[in-house]
């Protein structure tokens, strides 16, 4: 973070500096990272004492104060042994403060900021983007998928001085929320991915989704550059809501960062990528022909930043892994091949990560799907389910193992069609799955572990690949 003098930080929170017994003033200076989590904590660093739905940030503030934290942000007195700034609501505050860290370095100059949102993609285009933009000059990212009113503020206020780039992932399960994380971070380079399902259940609706996502370009200002999906329709629609000038990125003849020649294998992705009327062949070994939209979004950022597209193929090129729990290629033993993907799931990505095991099988081995639940789908729940269990029969999957109360409609839609020669077995438990999995599994096998993150599969991807590695 940017030093700041107490008196500063408490302005920029519109709170109350209370001194503490280490002999802090208003004019101490803090430039240590923030954190809300009291475990996290390193000397010299702000603690934010928030109130959660399980626990009290208040009650790990003297854990904060004895690993050195030098300021705390309260909504109540707790420990004056360090600085306290009292404040009506610390989640609030932190936005604050990030918005005040922002502006002043925006202003400084020599500050770009990108924002990237989307129903799926946004931490494998994030990291893309952010591996990009370390070619121009220290660059902030998101780590992890830290793209909410917590986590998006943490991120911001880690800009330093001599920061080049800032690419905030930005996430949403409600409207609005895209719009505030935007105000603290104005983007100079607002990305959507796509438009679908994931959520659907948090925000109502489809068209409560759109309205959301288009949070990101709406109020982007005319010299700003809104990096949109030509192949979403309704990404695409979102050219009408913004004043910025429209980059398109897809495999549409209208983008302009396409890809053709897309050819899909076990060990990644090769596709010829086009922009501003050059071609250069990519082997972007990211598993899943999916991710190649991803590697568009990031490769029109990179142009939008001045990155020569040689450098921009490097990059791709370099990249191996989306994020951990994401495409993450394990085991190897007996030639059976274990692809973790279950850091989260939407019926998009499920959809797609089942096309890319159809596609990769072996010819001598079969395709195994261990499949879980997709959370935060609301109304939309049973009929997406159903509809992920017809498309693993429709695409030839030898064998559906489906674990979890909540993703039983998937093995029951898939028993269902009585055409499939493959077959599907259900368990309620991780550990009866493994045990199965273990002792069925054989030579050539590959097989796709995907859920979403509440389903807690990846533990199980992560035994799978222990066991076969």
């Amino acid at each position: 973070m940017i030093a700041l003098t107490l008196a500063e930080i408490a302005t920029a929170v519109n709170g109350r500096l209370i001194v503490g017994d280490d002999g802090s003033g208003p004019d101490t200076v803090i430039d240590g990272e923030s954190q809300t989590d009291s475990r996290e904590i390193g000397p010299g660093q702000i603690f934010f004492a928030r109130r959660g739905e399980e626990t009290d940030g208040h009650r790990y503030a003297d854990r904060a104060v004895d690993a050195g934290a030098a300021l705390l942000v309260v909504e109540r007195d707790v420990d004056r042994r360090a600085p306290q700034i009292l404040v009506s609501d610390s989640t609030v505050a932190l936005g604050a403060l990030a918005t005040e860290v922002v502006r002043r370095v925006r202003d400084a100059g020599g500050l770009t900021i990108v924002g990237i949102t989307g129903s799926n993609g946004k931490t494998t285009t994030k990291n893309l983007v952010a591996a990009m933009a370390e070619r121009t000059g220290p660059t902030v990212a998101s780590a992890k998928s830290f793209n909410n009113e917590v986590g998006g503020p943490l991120t911001m206020l880690r800009v330093a001085p001599d920061t080049r780039t800032l690419v905030a992932e930005m996430g949403a399960s409600a409207e609005g929320e895209i719009a505030r994380l935007t105000a603290m971070a104005p983007p100079h380079i607002g990305v959507v991915l796509t438009v679908g399902l994931a959520h659907a259940g948090e925000f109502g609706g489809i068209e409560t989704t759109f309205r959301t996502k288009s949070e990101m370009v709406r109020d982007l200002p005319e010299d700003a550059i809104a990096v949109l999906n030509r192949d979403d329709p309704r990404v695409s629609q979102m050219a009408d809501l913004t004043r910025a000038r429209v980059l398109w990125f897809g495999l549409s003849d209208g983008a302009d960062v396409r890809a053709t020649d897309v050819d899909a294998s076990a060990t990644g992705t090769s596709f010829t990528i086009h922009a501003d009327g050059a071609s250069l062949p990519v082997r972007f070994r990211v598993l899943g022909e999916h991710h190649v939209m991803n590697a568009l979004a990031a490769a029109a950022v990179g142009r939008a930043l001045g990155i020569p597209l040689a450098d921009i193929v490097a990059t791709l090129e370099s990249a191996t892994l989306a994020a951990p729990g994401r495409m993450e290629v394990l085991g190897g033993r007996d030639g059976i091949t274990v692809i973790n993907d279950a850091y989260n799931a939407s019926p998009d990505s499920m959809s797609a990560a089942l096309r890319t095991l159809a596609q990769i099988r072996k010819p001598e081995g079969r395709s195994v799907a261990v499949l879980g639940a997709m959370s935060e789908l609301g109304e939309y729940s049973i009929e997406e389910h159903r509809r992920v269990g017809l498309q693993a029969v429709r695409l030839g999957i030898s064998e559906l193992v489906v674990v979890g109360d909540e993703a039983r409609q998937l093995h029951i839609s898939a028993i269902n069609e009585g055409s499939w020669d493959g077959e599907s077995t259900f368990f309620s438990e991780q550990d009866e799955a493994f045990a199965y999995l273990t002792e069925t599994l054989r030579a050539g096998d590959t097989v796709l572990v995907k859920s979403s993150n509440a389903a807690g599969l990846q533990g199980l991807g992560d035994r799978l690949g222990e066991a076969y590695a």
